[in-house]
Formats: C-alpha cells, sequence, structure tokens
C-alpha cells in the first residue's frame, strides 16, 4: 500500500539519521492527499513523546490550522502505543492502519505491552495518588473555552 510505503520510508529516515526508534506515519485526507509525514523522533528531541504518530498528528494540525482532524486517516508502521492511540482519538482521526504488531514492538524491546498491563490493572509502574483540592475542581466547573 502507498501510504504504508511512505510511512517505512519515514521510519528508514529517522532510523538513518539517528533520530528515534524504528517507526513512521502518513496522515492522509478524505481525498487521499498526504497531508503530514513524520517520524520517531524521541532521541533528537530528547523527548519520549515524539513518536512518530504524535509528530505526524502535530505537523498535520499546524498544516490545517486545527486540532480536529476528523475525515483524515493515519498509515503507520507499527500498532499505535497507548499514548499514540489517545492522541489518535483525540485529535479525531477515523481509520488507523497499521503493519507490525505490538509483539512485534515487544520482541525489539518496546515496553507497550507494560503500559497494556497497568491500564489493566494487571502491574504498578508508577504511584498515583488523587489530592483532594477543590479548588482544582473549580477550574474544570469554571472552564468556558472550547471543550475537546
Amino acid at each position: 500500500m502507498k501510504y504504508l510505503k511512505e510511512a517505512e520510508e519515514e521510519a528508514l529516515t529517522g532510523i538513518n539519521k539517528k533520530e528515534g526508534g524504528p517507526f513512521g506515519a502518513v496522515i492522509v485526507d478524505k481525498d487521499g492527499n498526504i497531508i503530514a509525514k513524520a517520524h520517531n523522533k524521541v532521541l533528537i528531541n530528547l523527548d519520549p513523546t515524539a513518536h512518530a504518530e504524535i509528530m505526524a498528528i502535530r505537523l498535520a494540525c499546524q498544516k490545517l490550522k486545527t486540532k480536529d482532524l476528523s475525515g483524515c486517516t493515519i498509515y503507520t508502521t507499527c500498532e499505535p502505543c497507548p499514548m499514540c492511540l489517545s492522541a489518535i482519538i483525540w485529535s479525531n482521526i477515523d481509520k488507523v492502519y497499521y503493519s507490525s504488531t505490538r509483539k512485534e514492538a515487544e520482541k525489539a524491546g518496546f515496553k507497550d505491552k507494560e503500559i497494556y498491563d497497568y491500564l489493566n490493572g494487571k502491574v504498578e509502574l508508577l504511584e498515583i495518588k488523587r489530592i483532594e483540592d477543590k479548588s482544582c475542581d473549580n477550574l474544570l466547573i469554571n472552564y468556558k473555552g472550547e471543550k475537546y
């Protein structure tokens, strides 16, 4: 598939430049036009959130001057991790196509499984506790901005 090949080429660019892991992503509009392409930039940006899908979402949003990518499709070289999947959902992308699975990512040393296990309540990866403070609740109650 044409768009997956573009994502693969992005991943290879990132690998060759030593900018990040072996991941690439392409976002396409409803007419099949490529809106954004990106590769993983975790290493070069010193940013653990600089995954290919998130980088592509950021580029697409900037290009289209919107936070809403409804009608778009993302093609990615690997099944999105939980962080990327959340970003895809927040951006309203309608479809996701991927090649390699999270099991292949795990074999390559990526910790997606640990995060899925945490989300499913199977392991504890960090301490997380609620601090009850009504002033923070008021931030939400009084928010008058655009809803997500």
